[in-house]
């Protein structure tokens, strides 16, 4: 019991470390970080500081759910995850005065918490796989679109989550969650795992790096609701086009993704769907390096 204890505690850091690997990362295009406040005004670099201390005690409260799980209905696991999510929301803006700096890594990591010690129940040998944990989070979260989006009866008053799908029809995290995050395990943890292993460039580097792989094919709701399709079209566009350059690791490269964040901040663009995903990698990296 006390070895997983542990193991508990060591997820839950897994989680808040991600979340500062992520907001750490610089330059990230348009995205709080080291260097600037990207296009935001309500929000910098220390209010992400301060937002991932306020939730460190979450996510060990979520991996601790994940562990006292029993049963044939993952769905309850999830469900139960929902009070502490909100009282991790009220904590987030008690720390930031109101900024919503973190709240779809609340829900999204604090489902990998849960799903991660769930994993660690019914393993011998105590490796935690992004796949494995990916097919249990989908059981978790199996019909929460069809719940939130696909019958959705109301006319006003909608998240931005369910806008984008009314509007476009982007299914967002809760997609991305329910099939078991597919943009991550296809694109973004590949090239992150590669990258590490190669042992040639810095952390800081291959995380940017990542992060435009990600904003290259990612359906990002956040640009899709503060701009358009075209907008999102060009994000991605201009991602690919530096990661041709050599991205991170090319002076070219650098010299883009410099220029792509003065870009963004003119144009009020901010990637913020692929900087949680990029902290989704990054998480599930970190599980798989325990």
């Amino acid at each position: 019991m006390i070895y997983m204890t542990e193991l508990c505690e060591a997820v839950g850091r897994c989680a808040v470390t991600a979340l500062l690997y992520e907001v750490s990362a610089s330059p990230k295009p348009g995205l709080v970080d080291r260097f600037n406040q990207g296009a935001h005004q309500d929000m910098d670099f220390f209010s992400y500081m301060a937002s991932s201390a306020a939730l460190s005690s979450y996510f060990i409260k979520c991996t601790f759910q994940g562990a006292e799980f029993s049963g044939d209905k993952p769905e309850k696991l999830f469900e139960s995850l929902r009070p502490l999510g909100i009282e991790a929301e009220s904590a987030m803006f008690r720390a930031t005065e109101g900024a919503n700096t973190q709240k779809g890594l609340i829900f999204s990591l604090g489902i990998i918490c849960a799903a991660s010690a769930w994993c660690l129940n019914e393993k011998k040998d105590y490796r935690l796989e992004a796949k494995e944990i990916c097919k249990k989070v989908s059981r978790m979260t199996e019909g929460l679109c069809s719940r939130e989006l696909y019958s959705m009866d109301k006319m006003e008053g909608f998240t931005h989550g369910e806008s984008q799908y009314k509007k476009y029809g982007f299914r967002g995290i809760r997609g991305e969650v329910e099939d078991g995050f597919p943009t991550v395990r296809s694109y973004s943890l590949p090239v992150l795992g590669q990258l590490k292993s190669m042992k040639l460039y810095r952390l800081n580097d291959i995380l940017v790096q990542t992060l435009l792989h990600l904003m290259a094919v990612n359906e990002d709701t956040n640009i899709a609701a503060r701009h358009d399709m075209e907008t999102l079209s060009y994000v991605r566009e201009y991602a690919s086009k530096a990661l041709k350059a050599g991205g991170m690791f090319t002076p070219e490269g650098i010299n883009i993704v410099c220029e792509m964040d003065k870009d963004f901040i003119k144009r009020n663009i901010s990637p913020g769907g692929s900087a949680d995903l990029l902290a989704i990698t990054i998480m599930f990296e970190l599980l798989n390096d325990l």
